[in-house]
């Protein structure tokens, strides 16, 4: 069968996906992303324009020196404007734009005319602020407060209402949360005359990084990378029995990595896969629990990590080259582990005589298409080479889009662009699409750093974090483990409610200080914060990438939302590790590359084997499988031997390897053949 066939094979099977099980997963998509207008004629123009004159302004500023006071305002008035145009104020105003959201859209833009205009004197005024300060002020509370409403639902804007009034009524609370409480004047001040609230460390990595990411991202998709990327996944991985899973592991980090969303990569994937897993024998809720576990990779996966990681870097005053080093490490225990679960699910689910075809030769493909893992990969080239993260991926970009120009099937600028009506041709050209898709893509983000600016003002005006970090250092009694899960059961409960970045900038400011307190170095406090606010992603009740993923293949939301995190939470024992020891800080590199340079490398390789046999030992006691199907002791031996090994120290670990080599002994000295589960 030739590829072509293999194609319209793999096109019929998708295909048969329920139409409404395809718009059901859109609409999870929506809530992490905004449900947007969709316009035509004049006014899908005007949109158009305005998202590529962004794209064009921020690509611009990447390159030459645009001052901080200007480019943050100007960033905020874009996404703002933006916002109001192009998601409605309710579902029933969907697909046109009203009055007031032109009003909206205008008032977005003289609040940041104003600031701009009152100059040095303007930043000046923040303690005693005038009275048209003051209505500004408040009118860009509101409007960030709407914006994130329209964008990402009525949670973030209730947390930061909350937040506000924490500041505002301080005098009125019961010990320890007491302060002296500040007037709106002053709140005003902080949020919209420095560069402390709204237009804080947030905004700034979301009009100098985050944007240019999703402008990448966006040029990659519209060159055909993601398909590429799949093609890659399927042909590489095709074969074996195992060949379904391992596809949908590898094509989730190709394609996670570019995008950095895990509800747009398990749709996308899920469209795609999930046929082939069915084919080769997935039960729905296991099938769209690995789709979820895969599209959450997306968001820990280099060389993008999701926007929460460009926050780290800005929040420790560190380069984002020492993020992606500290993240290389979790990254392939998550993904060893997902490979694991794959492996084992063939024996579980009897997937021996069934083979998985392939889609082309990866030689051919590779051959034709290599260009786009060039795309990929130059962003850390970059790096390395010297230039700062936002230059690197301003040229990876550049680099993105010269390559696209190499197949006619790729380019971003039609080959017969000069033949006919050139401006038309231009206007309609993937480049034009990937400029205002790129824009587009971060609004929510954007709005939501917008409004992470307001509860890190209150925090700082406050000093919340201090007080917080003591009151969970108080109920541990002290103790670092202690400490460390109440702050991970912290960062879990308010990733329940709101999206990954938010969740990470509200307990950067409010759980890092407890674990820093107790001596965990500063980086790995926030790495562990970051992977725990990942969890949001699989989570009720905001569990989106399995929610999606169960649209897609009809299977129960909740039960798929469980299998995920059957796939997921040996990985999600890692963060413990680097908190729990200094031993354990090998997993993230020592936190960066100066601190490597000195490092025992034996010592971080012990760390790395010991974790991933703990990983290994807490797959095969949550599937119930090893060398064969396991007995109850056999798991709960298992499942102690990966707690034990996951914890540093060298009493934990041989304890942890004694019972992982008991359990298999016991296994192998059963000589009853393993039973297929169905």
């Amino acid at each position: 069968m030739t590829g072509t066939d293999h194609q319209a094979e793999r096109a019929q099977l998708s295909a048969d996906i329920d139409a409404a099980a395809l718009q059901k997963a859109e609409e999870y998509i929506e809530q992490e992303e905004g449900a947007a207008n969709k316009f035509k004629g004049a006014m899908a123009v005007f949109i158009t324009l305005a998202a590529v004159v962004m794209s064009a302004f921020h690509l611009y500023t990447a390159y030459a020196i645009v001052p901080t006071q200007t480019l943050r305002p100007v960033h905020v008035a874009f996404v703002l404007f933006l916002c109001f145009l192009v998601f409605p104020v309710a579902p029933r105003f969907r697909h046109r734009i009203m009055w007031w959201d032109w009003i909206m859209a205008a008032l977005a833009i003289a609040v940041v005319v104003y600031a701009i205009q009152g100059g040095d004197d303007f930043t000046d005024r923040n303690t005693s602020p005038l009275q048209w300060d003051i209505v500004f002020g408040v009118c860009l509370i509101l409007l960030v407060l709407e914006a994130m409403r329209r964008t990402a639902g009525w949670v973030m804007p209730v947390v930061c209402l909350a937040f506000l009034a924490y500041a505002l009524f301080g005098p009125y609370l019961p010990a320890p949360w007491t302060h002296k409480g500040y007037e709106i004047g002053r709140l005003v001040g902080v949020m919209y005359m420095t560069l402390e609230g709204i237009f804080g460390s947030a905004v700034d990595v979301s009009s100098s990084l985050i944007i240019l990411f999703t402008i990448f991202g966006a040029f990659l998709q519209y060159s055909g990378a993601g398909k590429f990327y799949l093609d890659f996944s399927f042909s590489a991985m095709g074969g074996k029995p195992t060949g379904a899973g391992r596809t949908v592991v590898l094509a989730s980090f190709l394609l996670g990595g570019p995008s950095g969303s895990g509800v747009a990569t398990t749709v996308t994937l899920g469209t795609v896969a999930y046929p082939m897993l069915a084919k080769v024998g997935y039960e729905k809720n296991a099938a769209g629990g690995l789709l979820a576990a895969g599209g959450l990779g997306a968001i820990i996966s280099p060389p993008v990590l999701g926007a929460a990681a460009f926050l780290i870097a800005e929040f420790l005053k560190i380069s984002y080259l020492d993020v992606l080093l500290m993240a290389v490490i979790p990254t392939i225990l998550f993904y060893f582990a997902l490979f694991l679960m794959v492996e084992i699910d063939a024996r579980k689910y009897g997937m021996h005589e069934t083979v998985f075809e392939k889609v082309d030769s990866v030689w051919h493909l590779t051959r034709r298409y290599w260009f786009h893992f060039l795309s990929l990969v130059s962003i850390v080239g970059f790096m390395l080479w010297g230039f700062s993260p936002v230059l690197s991926v301003f040229w990876a970009t550049v680099v993105s889009f010269a390559t696209s120009l190499l197949r006619s099937d790729t380019t971003l600028l039609p080959r017969d662009l000069l033949r006919g009506n050139v401006l038309k041709n231009f206007w309609n050209s993937p480049f034009i699409q990937a400029l205002e898709g790129g824009s587009i893509g971060v609004l929510n983000v954007a709005a939501t750093c917008a409004g992470a600016g307001i509860i890190v003002g209150v925090v700082t005006l406050t000093g919340l974090g201090l007080k917080f970090s003591s009151i969970v250092i108080d109920y541990a009694g002290g103790s670092l483990l202690l400490t460390a899960i109440f702050t991970a059961l912290v960062v879990w409960i308010i990733g329940l409610a709101v999206p990954v970045t938010a969740s990470y900038i509200i307990c950067a400011v409010i759980a890092a200080p407890a674990l820093t307190k107790l001596g965990v170095p500063e980086f790995a406090a926030h790495m562990f914060i970051f992977y725990y606010a990942v969890l949001s992603e699989v989570s009720p009740p905001t569990a989106l990438s399995p929610f999606a993923a169960a649209a897609i293949t009809g299977g129960d939301p909740y039960k798929t939302t469980l299998q995920c995190w059957k796939y997921t939470v040996p990985a999600f024992l890692v963060p413990f590790v680097f908190v729990l020891d200094p031993s354990g800080l090998g997993l993230l590199l020592m936190g960066s590359t100066k601190a490597l340079a000195t490092a025992n490398w034996w010592s971080i390789a012990e760390v790395t084997l010991t974790c991933a046999l703990g990983i290994a030992a807490l797959a095969a006691g949550f599937q119930g499988w090893a060398i064969r199907k396991a007995t109850t002791l056999e798991r709960t031996l298992l499942i102690v031997a990966g707690f034990l090994l996951a914890y540093p120290g060298w009493i934990a670990d041989l304890i942890g390897i004694g019972l992982v080599v008991a359990a298999l002994a016991m296994q192998f000295l059963r000589k009853q053949p393993a039973t297929i589960s169905a």
